[in-house]
C-alpha cells in the first residue's frame, strides 16, 4: 500500500510502478522467516497510542525504531485524553524516550483538538498511522476527513485493549490534498533489518557502550563496563537496558556490542 503508478495520460493505462522512496516492513507474525510489507512512500508516521492501560513505552520504542530505520519523521499521537485526569503524564513518558520527539495529545473526536495534526497532512504528503487495536486510529481518520464513514468499536473494559476495526490497509484522500494510510492494529511488531533504527532510538546506550573497557563487552559482569556503571549511578535505567537488549537480540546480536570509535 502506498506505491505510485505512472499512468498514460491518453489511454489511462498503467505504464509502470514508480520507485519507492521508503518501505515499512516487519517480520511476518505467522512465519518470522518471511517479511510483511506495511506501507511505502510515507512522509510522516503517526504512532498512535491511547492514554489508558494499553499505553506501552516498549511498543512506542519499537515503532520509533521502525520509523528511524526507514528514515521517516515520527509523531507520537496520544488519543483519548478526555478519559484520563493526567494526560501530561502519558505525554511525558513518551517524550522521555528520545530527545526532540514530537508528541501531540488529542481528543480524536474533537475536530479542534485534531486540527493540530493538519500541518503534516497537506498537499502531496502521505501520513501512515500505526498503533495497536483500539487506540483510536479510525476515529482520527474520520475526524481528519470530516466524516464518520469508517466504523469504530469500543475497547474492552478489562484491559483497555481493542478489537480490529480496520482489517486491511486503506488510503484516504484529504481535502487539503494529502493522503492518510490507515493500517490494521498491530500488537506484535517483530522488526526486520532495523539495526540503524535501534541505534538511533537507544543512542544513549550505544554511546555509553563505546566507553566500556572491552570492545566486546556484554554488559554483564565484565570489569570496566560503562553501561553497568551508568545504570548503578541512575544515568541509565535497567528497564530501558532490557528493552534495548531484547530488540538488539531480535535484530542482530552485534548491535549489543558496538565497537569503540577511534
Amino acid at each position: 500500500m502506498g506505491d505510485w503508478l505512472l499512468v498514460d495520460r491518453d489511454t489511462l493505462q498503467a505504464v509502470r510502478v514508480l520507485g519507492r522512496m521508503n518501505l515499512f516492513k516487519r517480520r511476518s507474525p505467522g512465519d518470522p522467516r518471511k517479511e510483511q510489507m506495511i506501507a511505502a512512500n510515507v512522509d510522516t508516521l503517526f504512532i498512535v497510542a491511547s492514554c489508558n492501560q494499553d499505553f506501552s513505552v516498549a511498543r512506542l520504542e519499537r515503532y520509533l525504531v521502525l520509523a528511524h530505520e526507514v528514515g521517516v519523521d515520527p509523531v507520537v499521537v496520544l488519543t483519548k485524553t478526555d478519559l484520563t485526569d493526567t494526560p501530561e503524564e502519558f505525554a511525558a513518558a513518551a517524550r522521555a524516550i528520545e530527545p526532540g520527539l514530537r508528541v501531540e495529545s488529542v481528543n480524536g473526536r474533537d475536530p479542534t483538538s485534531v486540527a493540530r495534526l493538519a500541518n503534516w497532512c497537506g498537499e502531496g504528503e502521505t501520513v501512515a498511522l500505526l498503533g495497536s487495536s483500539g487506540v483510536g486510529k479510525s476515529t482520527l481518520v474520520n475526524t481528519l476527513r470530516g466524516s464518520d464513514s469508517i466504523a469504530t468499536q469500543a475497547i474492552r473494559a478489562g484491559d483497555d485493549t481493542g478489537r480490529h476495526t480496520t482489517t486491511a490497509r486503506e488510503m484516504h484522500r484529504l481535502d487539503r490534498g494529502g493522503w492518510l494510510l490507515d493500517t490494521p492494529g498491530m500488537r506484535e511488531l517483530q522488526l526486520s533489518d532495523a539495526a540503524a533504527g535501534i541505534s538511533e532510538v537507544f543512542d544513549d546506550f550505544i554511546l555509553m557502550a563505546q566507553q566500556c573497557r572491552f570492545s566486546n563487552c556484554a554488559h554483564g559482569a565484565e570489569p570496566g563496563c560503562a553501561v553497568r556503571a551508568a545504570i548503578a549511578e541512575g544515568v541509565l535505567t535497567t528497564d530501558r537496558f532490557d528493552r534495548w537488549r531484547k530488540l538488539a537480540a531480535e535484530e542482530n546480536p552485534a548491535v549489543v556490542y558496538p565497537k569503540r570509535r577511534r
